[in-house]
């Protein structure tokens, strides 16, 4: 790995139905990322749904493996959503769905 921890690095991405943030955070041993859009989160396992819930907020993850862990915001696209919030279901995100699509209908209920 390349670079000095921790690093967060940031990225403007473009989906069918607009414009989201892809984030990718860093530090000795880990890491986590997510894409966010104006209505929510499509992100890796370490997000608390309970809480988020609890506060109203639309949150889908996917979840990786220790042999192939989720680092950037491009591996969310093809991982599949494996639970989500109250709130994200509303918006159509269901479980089985890639994360390209629960991005596409969280930027769909944005407008």
């Amino acid at each position: 790995m390349t670079g000095s921890l921790p690093r967060t690095i940031t990225q403007s991405m473009q989906f069918n139905n607009g414009c989201a943030t892809g984030m990718s955070h860093r530090w000795q041993d880990g890491q986590y990322c997510s894409i966010m859009t104006k209505v929510g989160i499509v992100g890796c396992g370490i997000y608390d749904l309970t809480t988020a819930g609890e506060f109203g907020q639309a949150i889908a993850i996917a979840k990786g493996t220790p042999t192939q862990p989720l680092v950037t915001p491009d591996d969310l696209l093809d991982a599949i959503i494996v639970d989500a919030t109250p709130q994200a279901k509303a918006l159509g995100i269901a479980v089985g769905m890639s994360g390209k699509e629960a991005v596409e209908l969280m930027l769909a209920g944005s407008h």
